[in-house]
Formats: C-alpha cells, structure tokens, sequence
C-alpha cells in the first residue's frame, strides 16, 4: 500500500509513532521498503554522508534529483521527501522550479529549512500544490555548528512562533532538529501536522534517523542517534576476507568458474 501525507496524519491522530529513515540509494532505499518504514527522507545530507562534501551546503538541485530518482525507483509503499538543498528556496520563482524537479523526479514531499522567514516559499508551494515538511531547530543549510535550538526562553518562543507560521502557511509535516525534548512534546501536541524528531526526544509524533547511523556505517556516534548494528565493522572484515581469498586463490573457486 502507498502510503501519504493522510496515512502519516492519522497514525498522529492514532499516537502511533512514524518511522521515517534518511537514505540516499536504490538498494538501500529498497530494503527500507520492504522493511515497512513509514518514510523515506532524501537529505541534503548525502552530500557528508555518500559525496564527501565538507558541507550540506555543497549539495546541488542535481544531485538531489540523481537520489531522489534513485530512491523513487525502488520504493513501492513508503512516502518519499526530498530536500530542496542549499540556495533554491530563496525566491519564490525558483524554489517552484526546483520543487517540481524534484516531484518529477518521485518525491511525494518537499522539505525546506528554516524558520518563519520561510513562511512566504512555504505558503507559494501549497498554493502550486505541494506537499510541504518545514524543518525547524537545527538547519545545517542556516546554522555553521550544530547546537541545540531552543534552550533558553527567547529561542523557545521564536521555535513556537516560527512552528506557528509555517503551519499557518500550510506546512503539512515538520522536522523538527535538536530541540530540547520537552518543547519539542510541546510543538507535538500543539500542532496539527505529524512532528518528526531527530535529536529532539521521544514526544514528537516520529523519529528520523540517517541510515548510515542506524547501520553503523559512520565513522562518528552522534549523541542523537543510536546504531542498531556495526556495518562499517563488517564490511571491513568482509573486504579483508575476500583480499585473503583472492590472494591466496581459493577466489574465484571451481564453483564461480566456467
């Protein structure tokens, strides 16, 4: 079954958690399918996660497109958001152009970063009929380090307020970025769209984890995140596996030859 924007909205309404996983590739994306997520998100994040850009901010409209397409092709049921990457949601002519893109590409969502002052872009996608995830807190597109947004009174009210706009401009789901757990519960229950967490406790309505993270494939733990399995150990131990049999001739074997 393909799931939308109203399977996500009624697991909200249900207090069923969503599951939503950050991936980049067909065979990963494919797995995840079958594996029943609720979401797969295509971050700007491939660019440190899979390119090996320094920076987020690296990333192109085309190299979203090339993912994005890569992912559609393998996923049947779950719903795909794709991010519009640094630098194509600034003005309103072209963050159209690149959302549609982006939709002709597979994505059933668009995500944009920023707080209220994307308001405006977010409510001209809505009105081109767009399905639209606002990302709050922490913005690698916005914010040089991370940190934890909304700690102090002042930033907890610009959070709230912002959360307010881009709802009132037709956000229909949210990420929410390194937020303190108890606002971010706050936003959750206040809000009528699905919250997605990543860093931001377990309150909001899902979570969202890279899935070089989740696997264990990355070379750093995050505070955030959690490794279900160590496959950056593994691989290596494969990799040096087959170096030996190669080595040492016992690959190819009798059985993968002709």
């Amino acid at each position: 079954m393909k799931k939308t924007l109203q399977y996500l909205i009624d697991k909200k309404r249900a207090g069923t958690p969503i599951t939503v996983v950050t991936a980049y590739d067909y065979p990963t994306a494919k797995v995840l399918d079958e594996a029943g997520v609720d979401s797969v998100l295509v971050g700007d994040s491939v660019g440190t996660n899979c390119l090996g850009y320094k920076s987020e901010r690296e990333v192109t409209i085309y190299d979203m497109i090339h993912h994005t397409s890569a992912v559609r092709r393998a996923v049947d049921n779950a719903f795909i958001i794709a991010d519009l990457p640094y630098g194509t949601a600034n003005s309103i002519d072209g963050t159209l152009l690149n959302a549609r893109m982006l939709t002709d590409c597979g994505a059933d969502c668009i995500k944009v970063e920023g707080w209220s002052e994307k308001a405006e872009i977010v409510k001209s996608l809505r009105a081109n009929d767009f399905t639209v995830c606002a990302h709050m807190g922490y913005n690698p597109q916005i914010h040089d380090k991370p940190g934890v947004y909304g700690k102090n009174e002042a930033q907890a009210a610009e959070l709230m307020e912002g959360a307010r706009a881009l709802c009132n401009a037709g956000a229909e789901m949210m990420v929410l970025e390194m937020v303190p757990a108890k606002l971010s519960g706050e936003i959750s229950a206040w809000l009528p769209m699905p919250i997605i967490g990543i860093g931001s406790g377990n309150k909001c309505d899902g979570q969202v984890l890279v899935v070089n993270d989740l696997l264990g494939i990355s070379q750093k733990i995050y505070k955030h995140a959690r490794s279900f399995a160590n496959f950056r150990e593994t691989m290596y131990e494969a990799i040096k596996d087959y170096m030996d049999a190669v080595k040492s001739r016992e690959f190819p074997g009798e059985g993968n030859s002709w």
